[in-house]
Order: C-alpha cells, then structure tokens, then sequence
C-alpha cells in the first residue's frame, strides 16, 4: 500500500528533476568590451603595416599567432610563424616594397574572443617580369583571436587582389 502511494510522489520528484536539468539557464551577460577590441584589432593591424614599410619582419610576423596562416593569391599557403616570417623577409626585401591600407573596419564576435579585421590596399613592389615598380589593389581580411596572455593575434590572413579595373563600356552606337 505505502509503495502504490510513493510511486506518484517519486514519479513526480523525477519528472520535476528532468524538467530542471532541460531548462536553459539564463543567458550569461556578455562582457566583452568590442569598442576596446575594435581599437586593439586596429592598432595592431596599423602597426603591423607600419613594420612591414619599416622592414622589419620580425616585429611585423610577432603579432601572428604561432599556428597563423596566411593565404595569398598565386602563392602557397603560410601554415606556421616561420613561413611567414621567410615569406615576409623577402617581400620586405624589396626595394619598391611599400604597403597601404584603407577601409579598415572590424568586427567582433559576441563572446569577445575573435575578431574580423577587412580593409583594401595597395601593395607597391617589383614586377618581376618588367623589373619596374607596380601596384596591386585588393581586400586584406585577418582574422585575430584572443591569446591566453589577454594579447590579440593574427590566426588567418587573406589577401585578394582584385585585379585591373574593367575595361570602359563601349558607347553604344546609334
């Protein structure tokens, strides 16, 4: 007799339990500060350009995370710190070697954890069919992330040129 009237009593003690452990918990406050983000991100990238027109490579490749890579058209892929920082030796070798950026923008995830820095550019540096200084135009897009030591880093890298502007229409005939 005790057992047919626990039963419910327990039943419902394990359907209220089960009902508990599916509720959501509200959802964690966000912290992260994005407008302090945004700066550092920016920063970072401004001063990454500003050592790479120094040429020097080594403080441009120290903002990379160590497993950074770097994509670019017409070349292999960068997998590591140190294949950046050969490819960047000889691109700062360079003597028409000079870089610009514009249009810089940056978001930032909600957890505060990565961030999406996108800009243009324009990249001066030797032909090497003419010999002769040229320019490329394109979109830089870096993705940084939040390092254990607070500090931002760049994770992946793509630079895209965008090729020769097209071509006038034709004025159309009448």
């Amino acid at each position: 007799m005790i057992h047919s009237k626990l039963a419910p009593i327990a039943l419902s003690v394990i359907l209220a339990a089960s009902l508990a452990a599916c509720a959501k918990p509200e959802a964690a406050k966000l912290t992260a500060d994005t407008a302090k983000i945004t700066d550092t991100v920016k920063t970072n990238a401004q001063a990454m350009v500003a050592a790479l027109n120094a040429r020097d490579a080594e403080k441009a490749v120290g903002y990379d995370a160590p497993q950074t890579v770097g994509m670019f058209h017409g070349a292999p892929n960068v997998n590591n710190a140190a294949q950046d920082l050969a490819m960047t030796k000889q691109q700062v070798a360079d003597p028409a070697f000079h870089l610009t950026v514009a249009d810089e923008t940056v978001d930032v995830a909600q957890a505060g954890d990565m961030a999406l820095y996108k800009a243009t550019y324009a990249y001066t540096g030797t032909d090497p069919k003419t010999k002769k200084p040229m320019t490329e135009t394109g979109n830089w897009v870096i993705q940084y992330k939040v390092q254990g030591d607070g500090s931002w880093k760049v994770a992946t890298s793509v630079v895209s040129d965008t090729g020769p502007a097209p071509a006038a229409a034709a004025p159309e005939k009448k």
